[in-house]
């Protein structure tokens, strides 16, 4: 027997509240440097301290807790292979229009079901008669916000994958759409490489693609790229990517190689929880102007999450230890999906155009003049433009009206 879909409101226990409270008034701080508050060595001194003495006596979980409790929440079981049940968080917003597209938003980390929040209502609700809608299914990945955590090792995107695509057929969809950024990236072009007759199109705001294209493998793209000269938007990209790779890639490192001692700080200090993301948030944006109810709602996703904070990091380590040679096929062609590209310019990897084509048949195209890696939060106008104007093509929508 099927288990159901029910219903979902956030309710985080007074005793974790508390806790979080009291240990935020037990913290010990770095002695101050003069380079405390420089970012090039991370999150600032100053700012941490501010966020952490709102989040104690300021910053009103319950509040935030009721304005989400307006989301349209759900919790469902899914049996993963080889993991048996998972009890699965997410968010379902149908469109009023019948005809609506069946889209599955994948999160990455540091993010959650939160970066959504913006763009949902802005691809549900119809804009104009020739402009397509969309039913949004968004959930919390095993091990993130108030999906189940995983006990066991090997969990690898082939899973996330799995609990993905099952859910979607679990809501009556039999074809869908995806969109992702982070390791939504990876998720869904994994979706595109096991359920090619199910997953039709794919969007991404991350263009994962670190090398140009190579004679061997695309020919002609390799040709194209060789003879064109790249714009001064790609040029910025390049040197976003080396940023990137140079100055801001040790946090995949260590959550790839050794998540369970990273673990134990975020499990343990709701501190160090809150630098690790809110260096990400900073750097990885686009002077995004980041309110302190917004960064500490942010966290506190993570701090309440129902498998931890510790345990969204493992992913990274399945990522490069568990059937990695079989996963590092989402980085390469993946010929059944039809395949839409948006550029944010302070995304973490920025290639140019001809690199981006080497993922898949690309149908839509998008250079944006500014946004950063968590473009559905920064820029959810333009982001939902870019979705709407991909499947306003009749050949993407095809074979994607909403079947629930």
């Amino acid at each position: 027997m099927a288990s159901p879909i029910e219903s979902f409101k956030i309710n985080v226990p007074d005793s974790a509240i508390k806790r979080l409270k009291d240990k935020l008034e037990l913290t010990t701080w770095p002695d101050e440097v003069d380079f405390s508050n420089d970012w090039n060595y991370g999150a600032p001194l100053a700012d941490i301290k501010r966020l952490a003495a709102y989040w104690k006596d300021g910053f009103d979980w319950r509040a935030h807790e009721r304005k989400l409790n307006q989301l349209p929440q759900f919790t469902t079981t899914i049996n993963v292979d080889g993991f048996g049940d998972l009890q699965v968080h997410f968010l379902h917003e149908k469109s009023p229009n019948s005809s609506s597209i069946p889209l599955l938003f994948c999160h990455g980390w540091p993010g959650s079901f939160l970066e959504v929040v913006k763009i949902m209502p802005l691809l549900t609700n119809p804009t104009g008669s020739s402009q397509p809608t969309f039913d949004v299914v968004a959930p919390s990945l095993p091990n993130f916000g108030f999906s189940q955590g995983v006990k066991k090792p090997g969990f690898t995107i082939q899973h996330y994958a799995e609990v993905c695509h099952k859910l979607m057929q679990k809501l009556g969809y039999q074809r869908y759409a995806t969109q992702g950024g982070d390791w939504g990236y990876a998720v869904t072009r994994m979706m595109g490489l096991l359920y090619p007759q199910h997953c039709l199109a794919s969007h991404l705001n991350f263009v994962r693609v670190n090398d140009r294209p190579s004679f061997s493998s695309n020919p002609l793209l390799s040709i194209q790229d060789s003879l064109s000269s790249y714009t001064d938007a790609e040029k910025a990209g390049l040197a976003r990517t080396k940023w990137f790779t140079e100055e801001g890639f040790g946090y995949n490192l260590e959550q790839s190689t050794k998540p369970s001692t990273l673990g134990f700080a975020l499990a343990d200090s709701p501190v160090a929880l809150l630098a690790w993301i809110y260096e990400k948030l900073h750097d990885w944006t686009d002077a995004y102007p980041w309110t302190d109810d917004e960064v500490l709602e942010w966290v506190s996703v993570y701090q309440f999450s129902t498998a931890g904070p510790a345990a969204s990091v493992r992913i990274y380590y399945e990522n490069t230890h568990t059937n990695a040679e079989f996963t590092r096929k989402i980085n390469g062609y993946v010929p059944d999906v039809k395949l839409g590209l948006s550029y944010f310019p302070k995304d973490l990897v920025v290639p140019p155009r001809t690199w981006g084509r080497t993922l898949g048949p690309v149908v839509y195209e998008r250079v944006h003049p500014d946004g950063g890696h968590f473009a559905a939060h920064e820029r959810p106008e333009e982001l939902a433009k870019d979705l709407r104007e991909m499947f306003a093509q009749r050949d993407v929508a095809r074979g994607l009206v909403s079947e629930a």
